[in-house]
């Protein structure tokens, strides 16, 4: 196992920091590059008192409807949780494949059990890479997570369906609808803790990507005047959500191992820190290790947990291996986190609180016989950054219940 041995000494996973810093540096500056950066044109208003709002939450596993409504600066959630159906095994239908039109009425289905009385505004959290638009609105790049509707890309994502809920839904009078990636909805949402010089957006669970704020003068690529033709309102004074994908980053260090799961999947070449990290993909790290074994097909970061936290009824190298395959997803998440630290204080040197809203099943996941995710991925950050120099810089990681719903409905309402 030498040649495909998951461990990761400090000094390479500072190299992966440096790289993932230099990427998310690039796609400040230029379109399509590795980590893309993709700007989120919503000026979000934390300040919001009172309104309520239609949330869609549309994910790797679960879809989502709820209204939110905000009183007096209260977020309250009805249904509490929102309306949830699984669309996983229809959305990755190939043959024939799934159609936008079946996904609409699908949404619609769930929308129409909602108390929609004075809701004119619709904030949908979209999980999947998306370029924004002015106003709100987004065009789809392309589906990851095994997600197969071919023609939807590369249309509008935002206003099809609105138009759809208004013509079939009797009591639907919708005016607005800002599409929002589920990373960007968590740094909405924890713009509700107030007091910290940066905001990150962190999801690691059936897929992972990055969120922040970033000052306009610092995106390089930015066509402020078509902003300023399309969106008069819109505020470039001040900070910027920016969409990083950094599921995209290829970082290095990278096994043979992780060739063959990348070549066994249906985007090859594509998603190579996502297929590293991330829920739906550490299982067949571990299967790509042992093949011909007994491993059913469906093999994801839960069951890769199991193996972990009751090594009694498995085999020990399946143990082993399943806990070192955990351990690296969490330390390269880590380096992530530290990569783009390094660049927010290259922005801003008097950096030295970070508030991390971080979401996704594996980042809560628990190792019974170890130590859980999120304090290996804290554990070393904080060594990271003090191996970098900016020991002083705390970052405070926090979970908040639906944070795609609330982040959403402040996006609807900004």
């Amino acid at each position: 196992m030498k040649r495909n041995n998951f461990k990761l000494k400090t000094i390479q996973l500072k190299e992966i920091a440096r790289s993932l810093q230099n990427n998310v540096k690039k796609g400040l500056e230029n379109d399509n590059m590795e980590i893309q950066c993709l700007p989120t044109y919503i000026n979000p208003n934390v300040g919001i008192k009172n309104g309520r709002a239609l949330v869609l939450d549309l994910g790797g596993t679960n879809y989502r409807a709820a209204v939110v409504e905000f009183k007096n600066g209260v977020a309250d959630i009805h249904p509490k949780n929102g309306w949830k159906k699984n669309l996983s095994v229809e959305m990755k239908r190939v043959d024939p494949a799934y159609t936008e039109l079946e996904l609409f009425k699908e949404i619609a289905d769930l929308i129409d059990k909602l108390d929609l009385t004075g809701v004119e505004h619709i904030g949908y959290c979209f999980s999947y890479p998306a370029e924004s638009k002015a106003k709100g609105e987004a065009i789809l790049l392309r589906w990851t997570k095994g997600v197969n509707i071919p023609e939807m890309v590369p249309h509008l994502i935002g206003k099809p369906l609105m138009d759809y809920l208004n013509k079939n839904l009797k009591k639907a009078n919708f005016k607005t609808i800002k599409v929002i990636n589920d990373t960007v909805a968590s740094l909405f949402a924890g713009l509700t803790h107030s007091g910290y010089d940066a905001y990150i957006g962190l999801i690691v669970g059936t897929g992972t990507n990055m969120a922040t704020f970033v000052s306009a003068d610092k995106i390089k690529k930015l066509d402020t005047k078509w902003l300023k033709k399309e969106d008069p309102k819109f505020d470039l004074s001040g900070l910027i959500p920016i969409n990083l994908e950094s599921g995209n980053f290829t970082p290095p260090y990278l096994t043979i191992i992780d060739d063959l799961v990348d070549a066994n999947s249906d985007n090859v070449g594509a998603q190579r820190f996502e297929k590293t990290v991330s829920g739906m993909y550490l299982g067949e790290v571990l299967k790509a290790v042992f093949p011909c074994t007994e491993f059913e097909e469906s093999f994801d970061a839960q069951k890769l947990t199991h193996i972990m936290s009751y090594p009694d009824i498995h085999k020990e190298k399946y143990v082993e291996v399943a806990r070192s395959i955990y351990k690296r997803s969490a330390y390269m998440v880590a380096s992530s986190l530290a990569g783009l630290i390094l660049e927010l204080i290259s922005h801003n040197p008097d950096l030295k609180k970070v508030q991390l809203t971080a979401e996704g099943s594996l980042f809560w996941s628990e190792d019974r016989k170890g130590r859980n995710y999120k304090d290996l991925v804290l554990g070393k950050l904080n060594k990271l950054l003090s191996e970098f120099g900016h020991g002083e810089v705390q970052v405070h990681i926090t979970s908040m219940e639906n944070a795609n719903l609330i982040g959403s409905a402040i996006a609807a309402l900004s």
